[in-house]
């Protein structure tokens, strides 16, 4: 019986000892700021380095503000400008739908000088949302028949499909948003 207790004991101590050893080992604080910082230097990366210059330059170079919001209206739609740059995102907000208010928000663009295209639709129903926000761009597309910036110049209506809310018209000028000018240089039809 002894034999066994022994080596329990043994190894209970040894168990003590080392949560003991744990608990009272010293913690190293930094004894100044600048103790610290070295702790806190990052190591020099050129590649790094050059990137991010390459950024602030053609951020500075850009110096692009964007337009102030002009907000245009109809019922409870909105669209957060009249005049838009090719490659900048239209931003819709709809609040205040009424819960019999079902129907389809299309986004036309010019087809020639008498009719429209459909460009895209979004549904919409007040029974299920009332509000919501919504964001949509314009890129050249095949399958939109978008294919070149000749298809997205122009004067654009959007149409509320399903109410008696006015048309909020809009336009995009030939004008391409800076940074966005490599998706728009080639035709894709």
């Amino acid at each position: 019986m002894n034999k066994i207790i022994i080596p329990i004991c043994v190894g209970i101590i040894i168990i003590i000892i080392g949560i003991i050893a744990i608990y009272n080992q010293e913690l190293k604080i930094p004894e100044s700021i600048d103790e610290i910082n070295l702790e806190n230097k990052t190591l020099e990366n050129p590649i790094i380095d050059g990137k991010l210059s390459e950024i602030e330059n053609k951020a500075n170079e850009n110096d692009f503000q964007p337009a102030p919001r002009d907000w245009q209206t109809s019922g409870p739609f909105q669209i957060d400008r009249s005049k838009y740059l090719i490659g900048e995102k239209i931003f819709l907000v709809i609040g205040g739908l009424d819960p019999d208010e079902k129907g389809q928000i299309a986004f036309l663009r010019p087809g020639n000088e008498t009719h429209y295209v459909v460009h895209q639709t979004i549904p919409f129903d007040g029974k299920f949302k009332n509000a919501f926000n919504y964001y949509t761009d314009v890129r050249l597309s095949e399958v939109l028949g978008t294919c070149s910036i000749n298809d997205i110049v122009g004067e654009w209506t959007v149409v509320f499909r399903g109410t008696n809310y006015s048309n909020i018209n809009f336009e995009f000028i030939n004008e391409i948003l800076p940074g966005e000018e490599d998706s728009f240089i080639e035709p894709v039809c």
